[in-house]
């Protein structure tokens, strides 16, 4: 038996699973929470990147404690982190400040400034305008600093010893050429003359990025031997968990935030940046559209008017497609896609009687749900094939969100077996690496599972939805645009 630990290091907290590689099972799983740190400035998201190694040590360490896991089977690690944090260390390999997130738009203005100078989109999310903020408001901490990464990167350096990067999760720091798949020495220039020394080295998406150093695995009670693969962005690694690795099969995470994305054997530039251009984990290109709220949405309808989960769908799957003209602009931390850093959450179109929760829950799904249809748009004109869509995250587990994306977006939705596609991606990544595999291929031959139901979208409510969407469209545009100009 050879077993496999993948780890998902996310926003909210960090997945844990081990996979056995030759039944093609997973035999157990531990999860640790952690939030956000106190907010400094309007704005700000941040974490200690030392919560994410804690959590690490948690989560990993219930998982193997499941009934049948053997620890000694354990042949290697994947890694899996929320894209885009900037994780700043010193000369020593200590953290200089805690790590600004994805999430962040304080450093909006920066993101403007690189934008500007490098003439394409660099969206507040993306880690070069946190560096750059870095720069301006916290010199001191600047001054010392020596060694950026990212938090899949820092997770890797605390179990090997070693400071790498991969050019999956590479691709979303606003300073990686995509295309050459290597670092974009103009973009390192703009954000200061020296900071490309502050860059880790890259490898490729079959190596590994080195093995357990002895007290991390006298820790685990994991053998010496264990090799942690390159792992990369929870993107790049949940296409693997959900086994969307050919053309024509995209896959939609309902988390935190909100991502579309699929497999490419080029690179989708687009001009408009709606769609970033980022590279996937198995040496081809994964075009990914981000929102920035999505499930969050929901969850602030059910904390205002209270009830369970189950209550409130039950609740608004009485209520109309469409909510009767009610809609959601779901921009309660900004946005970017589009990039509207600044705009802010707003119900239009609000009749009497209409403050139902089960209607306002339903327009919130509807609404994060709206945005994310956007990108679907933009990949096709992009020349981006789609035959289904796979559907991931927690708000996957939801029955009436499931029928409101595939009525919403018009494809049959399929969904994977296991929940946490970005950990069991890890857990993949590192059996590939480990035999010796081509990553793409091996996940292809493992066949992820699917469950066997396939959600289809219904005409009349497509066509509905049609018309809801671009009252949607319309009123982000009126109320938001300007703040852009």
């Amino acid at each position: 038996m050879a077993l496999f630990l993948g780890v998902d290091v996310g926003t909210q907290g960090t997945k844990a699973l081990v996979y056995d590689a030759d039944g093609g099972r997973v035999l157990g799983r531990g999860a640790a929470a952690y939030g956000l740190l106190p907010a400094t400035a309007p704005g700000a998201a941040e974490q200690d990147p030392r919560t994410w190694i804690a959590a690490m040590k948690a989560a990993a360490a219930q998982a193997l404690q499941c009934p049948g896991v053997d620890r000694r089977a354990v042949r290697g690690i994947g890694v899996s982190g929320q894209q885009h944090g900037c994780v700043a260390l010193d000369a020593r390999g200590q953290v200089l400040r805690p790590a600004k997130l994805w999430c962040d738009t304080e450093t909006a203005p920066e993101a403007a400034e690189l934008s500007q100078r490098l003439g394409r989109p660099i969206p507040a999310g993306f880690t070069a305008s946190k560096v750059l903020w870095l720069k301006r408001r916290e010199p001191q901490h600047f001054a010392r600093l020596r060694r950026v990464l990212l938090p899949h990167d820092y997770v890797n350096l605390h179990l090997t010893g070693a400071a790498l990067a991969e050019a999956g999760d590479a691709s979303g720091t606003g300073y990686f050429d995509p295309v050459r798949r290597d670092y974009d020495l103009e973009a390192c220039a703009a954000i200061d003359g020296s900071f490309a020394q502050c860059l880790p080295p890259l490898i490729g998406p079959d190596q590994a990025a080195g093995s357990l150093r002895p007290e991390v695995a006298r820790r685990l009670e994991l053998p010496p031997g264990c090799i942690v693969a390159p792992g990369s962005g929870d993107n790049m690694l949940s296409a693997l968990g959900a086994g969307a690795v050919a053309e024509g099969v995209l896959v939609l995470s309902l988390g935190t935030s909100g991502t579309l994305f699929g497999h490419s054997a080029r690179p989708l530039l687009d001009p408009e940046g709606l769609i970033a251009p980022f590279c996937d984990a198995t040496g081809g290109w994964l075009p990914l559209l981000c929102t920035m709220n999505c499930t969050t949405v929901a969850e602030e309808v059910r904390r205002a008017f209270g009830g369970g989960l189950e209550a409130l769908t039950v609740e608004a799957e009485r209520e109309p497609a469409g909510c009767e003209g009610v809609s959601f602009l779901p921009y309660l931390a900004g946005e970017r896609a589009p990039n509207w850093p600044h705009a802010s959450a707003a119900l239009l179109g609000l009749r009497p009687g209409h403050l139902r929760r089960g209607l306002l829950f339903r327009a919130a799904l509807e609404g994060a749900t709206f945005a994310l249809r956007e990108g679907l748009e933009r990949l096709r004109a992009l020349g981006m094939p789609v035959a289904e869509i796979r559907l991931v995250g927690g708000g996957s587990r939801n029955r009436l969100w499931r029928q409101i994306v595939a009525d919403v977006f018009g494809v049959p939705l399929r969904i994977p077996a296991e929940a946490e596609s970005a950990a069991l991606g890890g857990a993949l990544q590192a059996a590939a690496v480990a035999g010796g595999a081509a990553v793409g291929a091996f996940v292809r031959s493992a066949a992820v599972p699917m469950e066997d139901a396939i959600v289809v979208p219904r005409a009349e409510a497509t066509a509905s939805y049609d018309a809801a969407r671009a009252a949607f469209r319309a009123g982000g545009q009126a109320l938001f645009d300007r703040l852009q100009r």
